[in-house]
């Protein structure tokens, strides 16, 4: 199972992933046919497979409940402020 982020798009992933390859496996963009081109992905492939890890997360739930709580807050604060003004 593979778990994506849901505030990003499928799109998103798709434009990172095809970034990646472009930068990494492609870095000559001179090749004189279609076989260079498939043995240098296959190549990047090989050398991706060999040393990806797994992602690990530093976003927390509590860092998310605190972000949230700030923007609570800052909703709360501005209402505030929208009332201020249109009271005066």
């Amino acid at each position: 199972m593979v778990h994506t982020s849901v505030h990003a798009s499928r799109l998103n992933h798709v434009e990172i992933h095809f970034s990646a390859v472009q930068r990494k496996a492609l870095l000559s963009n001179d090749f004189t046919d279609l076989t260079e081109v498939r043995d240098q992905f296959r190549s990047f492939e090989d050398r991706y497979n060999a040393t990806a890890q797994p992602f690990q997360w530093r976003f927390t739930t509590s860092d998310l409940d605190d972000l949230l709580a700030r923007l609570d807050q800052h909703t709360a604060d501005h209402h505030e402020e929208c009332s201020v003004a249109q009271a005066a």
